[in-house]
């Protein structure tokens, strides 16, 4: 006896769309067949409709501890579900910071208890916490996160010694943001004293400049191969950036890694006159040539994963002035209607849009039995429709922060479920099954 039998869906996995029938007992795809007989406590008709693996990010902002004003855990999980997110990975510029193993597991703990996806933590590197790091055990959280950049204040490493420190000794995967510190300064220095008043969002691609990106990046680079570390650059936007990374290998033999975001595949710097504060975010979005380089490196494997780094601010706070305004994009629940929308238009498959979004950071990370349609995994699992079209309205929005900068954009593609571990927690209208989530595991 099955738990719940989909029949005759289109599924993409490993690099193909077939129709089959897909059984699910527990929390486990127990059998994929052509024609599944047998007896199951429900069955769905999903005939014309396709069936992908969740969605598996490894780059969010949920803000709890201590920021939980503009979201937190249950919200921002919440929203990920009706996103087609089964899975995500959070980082550690929370208050406190999460640079302590005690604060750590003061994250798992919250999460086993509210999240409906599935869920790991990164612990955050300082300047002087390497043997809290040496510590851990890798195959039970997701990585260390360095900010090579000013983008989160006290959690700044900008020690050469310490940045020495952690490339050799880290036990686990490092995830860099790469943004070089003293290029901002400068930068920052040169155009308030040039505009003033008038410093506007356009300014933010030459603030967070497309050199600060490539001097931060290149230095990971180089302390990587240094001490053979297991390197991922996180959110890269430069056209210069893609050609550092290696093509002529799998991912899974790659010992450097790297991430490009949703809305670097999809924003330019023109949009920053209609937009403003709504897309500003570090790195910056770039050009329009940076933008079309992102792409072909997304699809000939210099660059390896799709994530969102989803970072929710209230409307308040991105609509002061330039200067005052933090950086940030919420984009966790439209991730997948983006990408559906790009395939759409023609820039990629769907086969592609799933080995980007859920084969690889399964294999970056080394994830346990998730990333895949495949018997023995968990059943993580999102069902769309290709040709339903719906917009994003207000009412609709289910982040804590209330806004989108997709507000009025109409979708090609609408997400009928989401199911985590087996279980519907997303039908196409709300999150009506709030079950946490699993505990992320690594074979490492």
């Amino acid at each position: 006896m099955y738990d719940l039998i989909l029949r005759n869906v289109t599924i993409v996995s490993d690099g193909t769309s077939k129709v089959s029938d897909v059984a699910i007992k527990a929390d486990i795809i127990e059998k994929i067949d052509s024609q599944i007989s047998g007896d199951a406590v429900k069955e769905i008709n999903l005939e014309g409709k396709h069936l992908l693996p969740g969605i598996i990010d490894d780059q969010v902002h949920f803000r709890e501890p201590g920021l939980t004003h503009k979201a937190d855990i249950q919200s921002e999980a919440i929203a990920a579900v009706a996103g087609g997110v089964t899975s995500f990975m959070e980082m550690p510029n929370t208050k406190p910071p999460a640079i302590t193993l005690p604060e750590l597991e003061k994250k798992y703990t919250r999460a086993a208890q509210i999240s409906p996806a599935n869920y790991s933590f990164f612990l955050g590197a300082t300047n002087d916490n390497i043997e809290v790091i040496k510590s851990v055990d890798p195959k039970a959280v997701c990585g260390v996160k360095i900010f090579m950049g000013s983008s989160t204040g006290n959690m700044l490493v900008d020690n050469e010694t310490a940045l020495n420190l952690l490339f050799e000794h880290s036990p686990m995967l490092i995830a860099t943001h790469c943004e070089d510190e003293e290029t901002i300064a400068q930068n920052i220095a040169y155009y308030t004293e040039k505009f003033g008043e008038d410093l506007h969002a356009r300014h933010h691609p030459e603030i967070r400049s497309r050199e600060g990106c490539w001097l931060s990046s290149t230095q990971a680079m180089e302390l990587a191969k240094q001490y053979n570390s297991r390197l991922h650059i996180l959110h890269i936007t430069t056209a210069d950036e893609v050609d550092i990374f290696r093509n002529d290998i799998p991912l899974t033999e790659k010992r450097i890694t790297s991430e490009v975001c949703v809305h670097h595949l999809t924003f330019e710097s023109k949009d920053y006159e209609t937009l403003g504060n709504q897309i500003k975010c570090n790195p910056a979005v770039k050009y329009d040539f940076d933008r079309a380089r992102l792409w072909e490196g997304l699809l000939d494997n210099h660059l390896d994963i799709i994530a969102t780094d989803h970072a929710p601010h209230t409307w308040e706070e991105k609509s002061k002035p330039y200067a005052q305004a933090p950086s940030g994009v919420p984009l966790i629940q439209h991730t997948l209607d983006l990408m559906l929308d790009h395939m759409h238009d023609g820039r990629i498959s769907i086969e592609r849009v799933v080995e980007k979004m859920c084969h690889a950071p399964a294999q970056c990370f080394d994830i346990s039995d998730r990333g895949y349609i495949r018997e023995g995994y968990k059943a993580d699992m999102v069902v769309v429709d290709l040709d339903h079209k719906w917009t994003v309205t207000k009412d609709n929005l289910l982040y804590k922060c209330g806004w989108s900068p997709l507000e009025n954009k109409e979708f090609q593609s609408k997400i009928l479920s989401t199911y985590v571990n087996g279980v519907e927690v997303y039908d196409g209208h709300k999150v009506h099954n709030i079950t946490p989530g699993q505990r992320l595991t690594f074979d490492r």
